[in-house]
């Protein structure tokens, strides 16, 4: 990575995250249920036999009442889960959240290591988090590359998850970047159009 796109990376981390602590507990409480509800409603999603999601940190939207709610629609379950022999995210199946979820290596919670892998291209929709996005598809992470590695490998329609307040004009990226088909707000359901997905 040169140094200026790092740090130019670096600089929007940080106004993104003096973003999110000004959004109240209600707002994101709101934004949250608005962002499951508006996915709900998209055919994609009800369409999709196997999904993997994403156990959210504290400034990020909680997508976690869609666990419960794919299980019941009868769809198969993913979240990542950090493996450190590859020291990588793999995709592992959850079929009880209370009882699969564990504490994980970064604090985030994920299955447990007696829970079943799911091969990344055998799933058709993914959910990814990020601390911005820009509406043609781009994704900043939290620097470590870890979601761009496992996206790199998926095959299904992926869609970043995010509050209004995480759309930004530009991302600098690098080669290793992954975009993303959909992106996904409270107010915003958008196709990126960079590549056809769709029939």
């Amino acid at each position: 990575m040169s140094e200026t796109i790092a740090k130019q990376k670096a600089e929007l981390r940080q106004r993104m995250r003096g973003e999110l602590k000004r959004l109240s507990p209600a707002v994101r409480l709101a934004g949250s249920g608005q962002v499951c509800s508006r996915l709900q409603a998209q055919p994609i999603w009800r369409e999709a036999r196997s999904v993997l999601l994403f156990a959210p940190l504290p400034d990020e939207v909680d997508v976690a009442p869609l666990f419960k709610l794919a299980l019941v629609a009868g769809k198969k379950l993913a979240l990542p889960r950090f493996e450190h022999r590859g020291q990588s995210y793999v995709a592992s199946r959850v079929v009880n959240p209370t009882e699969d979820l564990r504490p994980g290596r970064f604090g985030i919670s994920e299955p447990a290591e007696t829970c079943a892998g799911v091969p990344l291209n055998e799933l058709d929709f993914l959910v990814v988090p990020g601390v911005a996005f820009t509406l043609d598809g781009r994704r900043l992470g939290r620097g470590k590359a870890f979601y761009d590695r496992l996206l790199a490998s998926a095959r299904g329609i992926t869609c970043g998850v995010a509050f209004d307040e995480q759309i930004v004009d530009a991302i600098p990226t690098e080669p290793h970047d992954i975009r993303l088909d959909l992106i996904l707000t409270p107010s915003l359901w958008h196709r990126t159009g960079w590549r056809a997905v769709w029939k």
